[in-house]
Parts: C-alpha cells; structure tokens; sequence
C-alpha cells in the first residue's frame, strides 16, 4: 500500500498555492490564546462590540466615563478579543483508501493514485492555512480507531514538521487498524476532551455500519464540523467494460470475497444505494449547517478547496 512521498506532498508549487486561501470562524470559543479569530470572550481587543454595566471588580479602565458624565450610570465598554481556531484534521488511513485503483478494461489498467494521497494533501493545505494565521492544528488519523499524529499546535515554522508528519503516515500493515469505523474513532476523539474547534474529516465516509450510523455519530460532536468527502467520478456509475459479467469482488479492507454475476438490475441497485448514501451524507450537512466539500482525488486539490473560500476565506 503506497504512502505518499514527501517531495509529492511538499511540492513548491502546491505550497505557494495556498497562500491565496484562509480560514475564518465566525466566532470561536473562549479560552484559546490570543490570534486571528474573533472570540466570544469580550475583553481589551480593539474592536468595540457592547456595554455593560459596572459589577465591583471590574477593570475600571475599561469605564466610559463620558456616559457616566451624562447620565450619572457606569458601564464599562467591551471590545471583542481574538483568539485561534483550534483545527482538528482526522484524515482517513483504511486500508480502502491506500488500496490502488485502476481504469480501462481487464488486462490494460492504468493504475489510479489511492484516495489518501489526495486525503493528505488536504490535509496539508488547510494545515498550512490553519498554521499562517496562529490557529492551533492537531493531526488524528483513523480508521477501525483513531490516533493523535500530531498534538494541537501553532505557528507558521511548523509547516515542514506537519509535512513530515503527514508524509509518513498509512495503513497499519499488521491489521487489525486498516478498516473503517467513524463512529469508534468519533467516539474516541470525543473521549479527548479538545477545546471546541473545527473537526475537518476527510474521508469518502464508506463505512461498514452505513451513513446512517456515520450521521448519527457527527451529530454528537460539539465541534464545528466541515466534511471532505473524497470521490471518483465512477463511484456511483462503475466502468461498464471492467464491471460485467462473472466476477469475484474482495473487500480491501476485510478480504472478505463475494462472486458476483453483474446484470443491469444489479448496478441499478447498487445506483439506488449509493444516491441514499449521498442523501444521507448531504442531509446531515444541511441540518447540522457544516460544510460538505466534494473533492475529486482526480483533479487538483487546491483548485477544489478554493471553491470553500469565497472572497479568499471560509467561515467556519
């Protein structure tokens, strides 16, 4: 199973790219250090947000004293404070998505990169978007579970260190760790306690219990949750010349195998359910109001992420 190569996921030119993309919360929780993000917390920033009244103990520098001339009342004035987005990336490392794929008929396949290539580079990039601005980044990998790759942490000299890091993950190739399970590794990553962020799952969300139990599972987060749903253009609608007749299918990730006889009724069902698994995965992402980002492992990886950032930023 092909890791990717860290020259691939460090290219200049891929780097340079990134530059034009940011990433904004709307508001972030309190209790983060003081960055770029505006903050629920109302403190001494410099951008004026409210009054107050007066309560004993309060800083009395922040009084206004010209309302306490003309009405007699002391209230203190509240500027909003900026603190850092914690960013939580949890990049999928199963089996299925490091197992190469292939195009064109039996017998002439062009081999197709694995998914956690494209995975990892968006992983990178918002990394390095996340980092530029003073946000915090973890990095949690998962597959049947998940692990911590790299702790919460900020600033922009750590961009090689999360190349590094990123370069060198995959499959365990021991198994067990190389099937998928969201809602254990989801249960788990909760279990971690974080400061409240945003959750980035990167993934194409196929999982053995179905997106039923996947949305069920993303509900429970408190995080802020944008989705990277990684796709191929022959997921829903498989190579006619390649799928038909006879064959004998392996699970990549369980070697279970399956000798199917492929008929029009057939992949018009398997049609069927993967436009309830898409359903599914849209449904959840317009009631839960995240973002839901379908990226083509086929095409450029930047190039798709821009389309997150409208006027150059997104607000998470």
């Amino acid at each position: 199973m092909p890791t990717l190569a860290f020259e691939e996921l460090f290219d200049p030119h891929f780097m340079e790219s990134l530059h034009q993309l940011r990433l904004i919360a709307g508001r972030v929780p309190m209790g983060g250090r003081f960055a770029e993000q505006r903050s629920k917390a109302m403190g001494h920033g410099i951008e004026f947000r409210d009054f107050r009244p007066y309560s004993p103990g309060d800083d009395l520098r922040a009084v206004d004293w010209n309302i306490y001339r003309r009405l007699g009342r002391v209230f203190l004035r509240l500027f909003e404070e900026m603190e850092d987005l914690p960013v939580y990336l949890m990049p999928d490392l199963s089996a299925s998505a490091y197992t190469p794929e292939a195009t064109g008929p039996p017998g002439s396949e062009t081999p197709l990169a694995p998914r956690a290539h494209s995975g990892l580079r968006a992983a990178m990039a918002l990394a390095t978007i996340a980092l530029g601005q003073h946000d915090s980044v973890g990095v949690f990998p998962f597959s049947n579970d998940v692990r911590v790759a790299i702790r919460p942490q900020s600033g922009a000299g750590r961009t090689m260190t999360f190349a590094k890091v990123l370069s060198g993950l995959g499959p365990d190739p021991e198994g067990p760790g190389t099937t998928t399970d969201i809602v254990r590794s989801l249960r788990k990553f909760t279990g971690m306690n974080l400061r409240s962020g945003l959750l980035v799952i990167i993934s194409d969300f196929f999982d053995p219990a179905g997106i039923e139990a996947v949305t069920r599972a993303l509900g429970r987060t408190r995080h802020k949750l944008l989705l990277v749903q990684l796709v191929r253009k022959g997921d829903r609608d498989p190579d006619p010349i390649r799928m038909a007749g006879d064959l004998r299918l392996v699970d990549s990730e369980t070697g279970e195998a399956q000798n199917l006889s492929i008929t029009a009724d057939l992949l018009n069902r398997y049609r069927e359910a993967y436009d309830a698994f898409e359903l599914g995965l849209t449904a959840f992402a317009t009631r839960r109001q995240c973002g839901l980002l379908q990226l083509d492992v086929d095409e450029p990886i930047v190039d798709q992420l821009a389309t997150l950032f409208e006027g150059g930023r997104y607000e998470a």
